[in-house]
């Protein structure tokens, strides 16, 4: 059993992964259902009767069961891995990251995967921590349904299904994920 531990707290080599993505794909292309997580949200308003006050709630909800039951098993993956499986050891950074991360307020670089200067119930409170996770949050939410679905949903699904608006949408989230870390990041971290 140790040993099983030790095995699933490494992270997966990408020939295992990625044949993974690759057979869920399918096996949902198969079963013509498409993946992605923002639906969930829709999903879960129409279960609580939104589709009495707005027409894009107002679908059988039944179908999409299957995807909330997904997002349950992420949020419980993720609550195994963060309990049971975490590395012992500081994540490895290269030296420059490090320096420029201290820089911009981060006391110890690569000691958590979230650094407590930016996720934390303390840091929520100040300017920084509203602009990062309430604003930032906000920003994803309406990210999300502006292009149609989340990042998983367009690079994920909708790029193995061949459909030109999910690369345009996975074409937007590099250049504003390069945009955030290059030009606002170091902007906000100084707040």
């Amino acid at each position: 059993m140790e040993r099983i531990i030790e095995w699933m707290s490494q992270p997966w080599p990408w020939y295992v992964a990625g044949p993974l993505i690759t057979l869920t794909m399918l096996l949902l292309l198969f079963a013509g259902k498409s993946f992605g997580v923002s639906d969930t949200l829709r999903t879960t308003c129409a279960i609580g009767g939104g589709g009495k006050v707005s027409d894009f709630f107002d679908f059988d909800w039944r179908k999409q069961v299957w995807n909330l039951v997904f997002v349950l098993g992420a949020v419980i993956g993720g609550f195994i891995a963060s309990t049971w499986l975490q590395q012992p050891e500081p994540i490895p950074l290269a030296q420059d990251t490090v320096v420029k991360l201290q820089e911009l307020g981060i006391s110890n670089p690569g000691a958590n995967y979230l650094p407590e200067e930016i996720f934390s119930w303390d840091s929520l409170f100040t300017l920084r921590g509203f602009v990062m996770l309430v604003f930032g949050g906000f920003l994803i939410g309406f990210g999300a349904r502006y292009a149609g679905g989340c990042t998983s949903g367009h690079a994920i699904s909708g790029l193995s299904n061949l459909q030109l608006p999910s690369l345009i949408a996975v074409i937007g989230f590099f250049i504003g994920g390069l945009i955030m870390t290059y030009l606002l990041l170091p902007v906000i971290l100084t707040l």
